[in-house]
């Protein structure tokens, strides 16, 4: 048959068969990681899980990619791990190069790969100070007074095949390895804790993260799931992680189903299951692009959707789906 040719499935559904085999082919493509994003992604993951390990008998709180609003210049920022302990607030930005950097007079950090690659990474520490001072600035403001928040910023090194310059020291953030920042943490004890600090951090929300089939994740705000009315009545209000599982079956029985796909979703002790019709996505901005795009349902293998930010914009409540 032609493209224009609508068939109808043993379901009794018609389907025009361009789309049928868009569709099918979309499912069974692979979508490979980038493996240079990737390395950098399992080191965050991996200083965040040592960390509440090692922070856990003195009482640190770890937050890791925490999104804050960024009220001067629009959009948010994004801080690599946020640790609250007593009444202090560690702000660590994590960086696993490899190879050497410099820092010129401009404070700009200029990577030197071992590949002999060279990058220029802007004014990392002067970034990263800026959005401490956000966030202090954002706690005083929702309790309504200066809290004394002791903040520190943190700049972590975690590959061990990583060669510093020595003015690193002069920039007047606290500078560690892995073992030293670990040990930080498992030696400080903070005291005390300050609850409406660790209600403040705990507020701000996380990227949302989508899994392609092959393994490329793609992190930032997913605005719309394109699951309809009843799938958003259902997880409405939620409060906890939003999470997804998709099933893609690729025989040919599944070419000739016009829902070939299942979308198990779980938030909190709660639980549904979807039908994913041809044609279905949903709407998300990606981190690095410069508008929202549409990502077909058939080319997503999970998701993980962070808890709704209760400190959008200043106490405002999110609105992510």
């Amino acid at each position: 048959p032609s493209s224009s040719t609508a068939w109808t499935n043993f379901f009794g559904e018609s389907m025009n068969f361009s789309a049928r085999w868009t569709w099918w082919r979309e499912r069974r493509r692979f979508h490979p990681p980038d493996e240079i994003h990737r390395a950098g992604e399992l080191a965050e993951q991996r200083l965040a899980k040592i960390s509440r390990a090692a922070g856990k008998a003195n009482g640190w709180h770890v937050f890791e990619s925490v999104r804050i609003p960024d009220v001067e210049q629009g959009g948010k920022r994004e801080i690599d791990l946020v640790i609250v302990g007593g009444n202090t607030m560690l702000v660590v930005e994590q960086k696993h190069w490899s190879g050497s950097f410099e820092i010129n007079a401009e404070e700009e950090f200029i990577q030197h790969r071992k590949n002999g690659t060279t990058h220029n990474h802007s004014t990392v520490n002067q970034r990263i100070a800026r959005k401490a001072r956000m966030l202090v600035a954002m706690h005083n403001e929702r309790v309504g007074k200066d809290d004394g928040v002791d903040v520190r910023v943190v700049l972590a090194f975690t590959n061990r095949n990583l060669d510093w310059p020595t003015n690193v020291m002069d920039l007047g953030s606290i500078v560690k390895d892995e073992a030293g920042f670990i040990g930080l943490l498992e030696e400080e004890n903070p005291g005390s804790l300050n609850e409406a600090l660790l209600e403040t951090v705990a507020g701000f929300g996380t990227w949302d993260e989508v899994e392609l089939n092959g393994g490329l994740m793609c992190k930032g705000d997913v605005l719309d799931l394109g699951l309809g009315a009843s799938v958003e009545s259902w997880q409405s209000g939620r409060r906890a992680p939003l999470t997804g599982t998709v099933t893609h079956p690729g025989g040919w029985r599944a070419f000739l189903s016009s829902k070939p796909s299942k979308l198990n979703l779980t938030t909190g002790e709660r639980g549904i299951e979807a039908s994913l019709p041809y044609g279905t996505a949903m709407r998300m901005h990606v981190v690095g692009k410069k508008s929202p795009e549409d990502i077909p349902w058939s080319t997503i293998a999970s998701i993980n959707l962070s808890t709704p930010s209760l400190n959008n914009h200043l106490g405002q409540p999110s609105q992510k789906p």
